[in-house]
């Protein structure tokens, strides 16, 4: 097995961990997917085409953490939900991951969203139509970030195949 197969194998790993990362948020998501690209652009003994796949891969990466960001935040600035109420959901995931392991992070998450807004609004219904609208917003962010990244992932995939077959 030569160094550019092993380099290979790891990155595309990598890669694969990065995808399941953007779902699940404990995993480093879409910046691991740009560096095993670039890793394998460097290292992987494909020539011009690692070169190729790390461009047209890293366009998707960056398009897709924007489109997330982008997507998210104008739902949340739309239902006027401060990010202090997304910063208390993240803590309350994070005390929830450890409470309750795998969908702990989620569901302290939502609680967290609800409990601030709760204090917000001062009004439990308002709070549940807000923490349900940032929910939905945070999941239609991650649901494109993840579709760009399985293009990335794709494309490299796509110049596997090519690097094999030249």
């Amino acid at each position: 097995m030569n160094s550019g197969t092993v380099v290979s194998v790891l990155c595309g790993l990598a890669i694969m961990v990065g995808v399941a990362g953007i779902i699940i948020p404990v995993l480093p998501g879409s910046i691991l997917i740009g560096l095993s690209l670039l890793a394998w652009a460097l290292w992987g003994g494909a020539g011009t085409t690692g070169w190729v796949v790390f461009g047209v891969g890293l366009a998707f990466v960056l398009a897709g953490m924007a489109a997330s960001a982008v997507l998210t935040g104008r739902k949340l600035r739309e239902h006027r939900i401060p990010s202090r109420s997304v910063v208390t959901g993240l803590v309350f995931g994070g005390v929830g991951m450890f409470l309750i392991p795998v969908l702990g992070l989620f569901l302290g998450f939502a609680a967290g969203l609800l409990v601030s807004e709760s204090h917000r609004t001062r009004d439990f219904r308002t709070a549940l139509t807000t923490s349900w609208a940032a929910l939905k917003a945070t999941g239609v962010g991650m649901l494109a970030e993840f579709g760009l990244a399985c293009l990335a992932a794709s494309t490299w995939v796509v110049g596997v195949w090519v690097a094999a077959a030249s």
